[in-house]
């Protein structure tokens, strides 16, 4: 049993289904073989995810930000994450399920929450997860350092590259990204 997950992908997907359907608000994820659960988002953290879009809507507006979307993540995609959104064409993830294909996805986006498992979850194994699976932005945003941190050039296990910046400074957006965030209107929403 040694190297088996906790549980197989197809399990967790059931597991999943039924616990979304039970229990309103919960919202489970599969990463490194272990089930997490991931903090409902409170109101500031909307509205980071709302500045956001409106950013990626003025400068990009044939990309949408999809909230919420659950992709199938890490190397062989055997992991289920729910980003806090995704940046994709808008019609990436048509006739695709609850787990999408991330091929598609440019960015993935997560804002702190106000639990105990933010810390590991998402600064050490969501990034490692995203780059596993190829995708070429990680945006992390952490209102519990007020800081911003931009991945970038995974190669299959890391960010080759990782640039953190204090809410406030301006914050460039790598390719196939290519929007530069003005951040100061992130320090209202912090504790």
């Amino acid at each position: 049993m040694t190297g088996r997950p906790h549980m197989l992908t197809k399990e967790f997907e059931e597991l999943a289904l039924m616990a979304r359907n039970r229990m309103e608000g919960l919202r489970l994820e599969f990463i490194d073989g272990k089930l997490r659960s991931k903090g409902l988002p409170d109101g500031d953290h909307g509205m980071i995810i709302q500045w956001l879009t409106r950013i990626c809507m003025q400068h990009r507006p044939e990309l949408w930000l999809h909230p919420g979307q659950g992709i199938k993540a890490e190397e062989y995609r055997a992991g289920r994450a729910i980003p806090d959104a995704v940046l994709a064409s808008s019609g990436a993830f048509a006739g695709q399920g609850e787990w999408v294909d991330p091929d598609p996805v440019l960015m993935v986006v997560e804002v702190t929450s106000w639990d105990s498992d933010t810390d590991r979850r998402d600064r050490v194994e969501k990034p490692r997860a995203y780059a596993a699976t190829g995708i070429p932005v990680y945006l992390l945003i952490d209102r519990d350092k007020c800081e911003i941190s931009v991945h970038s050039e995974p190669d299959g296990q890391r960010y080759v590259t990782v640039r953190t910046l204090p809410f406030g400074k301006d914050v460039e957006l790598p390719d196939p990204v290519s929007i530069t965030l003005h951040t100061e209107p992130l320090k209202d929403w912090v504790r």
